[in-house]
């Protein structure tokens, strides 16, 4: 949601700051003439609501400006979500990415599945494993997704080093054969 509001800021700060800078380029090349700019000048001073508007739209561009500066000197924040472990002679931080490709790749290995997506969520307790998977009918999915359970927890531990809590298993289809038999005439 932060990024939208962001990018919506943004936006709005962009324009302002186009029809700023549109009407400096006017004054300065002498785009506006000298007597509309004085009648400009003269009905922002008469009148207190152009006033008082154009104050509030100048205090929101500055407050606009201070995010934007702040946020670029905050460092990447975005970067990649890791698990971050102290050993004694450092830190080490693994990502949710390398989590996942070591359990697609653990479970890759097992007959019988054809397509898998993984899914990492960190709890207090270790990591829990979600797989969605598509496998080919063949084999029996109680017996397969236990192996795939199994297989993913052992490997992803013995890697790692994270304790895994969970592996969930989510049969999404089974995948069609398209063997067609040849019709003798």
């Amino acid at each position: 949601m932060i990024k939208v509001v962001d990018k919506l800021l943004l936006f709005l700060y962009s324009i302002s700051i186009g029809v700023i800078a549109l009407f400096m380029a006017g004054i300065g090349f002498r785009w506006i003439s000298e007597d509309l700019l004085q009648d400009l000048l003269a009905d922002f001073n008469n009148s207190d609501t152009i006033r008082i508007a154009i104050g509030v739209v100048g205090i929101v561009l500055l407050l606009i400006s201070f995010r934007f500066f702040v946020m670029s000197l905050r460092r990447g924040g975005a970067s990649a979500q890791s698990i971050d472990q102290r050993t004694e002679f450092g830190d080490i931080r693994i990502s949710m990415e390398t989590i996942e490709n070591l359990a697609l790749k653990s479970a890759s290995r097992q007959r019988g599945v054809k397509e898998l997506r993984a899914r990492v969520r960190v709890t207090d307790a270790g990591i829990e494993i979600m797989l969605r998977a598509i496998v080919d009918g063949e084999h029996s999915i109680p017996v397969l997704t236990e192996e795939i359970q199994r297989a993913v927890k052992e490997h992803v531990e013995e890697i790692t080093g994270i304790p895994v809590v969970n592996v969930a298993v989510f049969v999404a289809n089974v995948i069609q054969s398209n063997t067609f038999k040849s019709r003798v005439e």
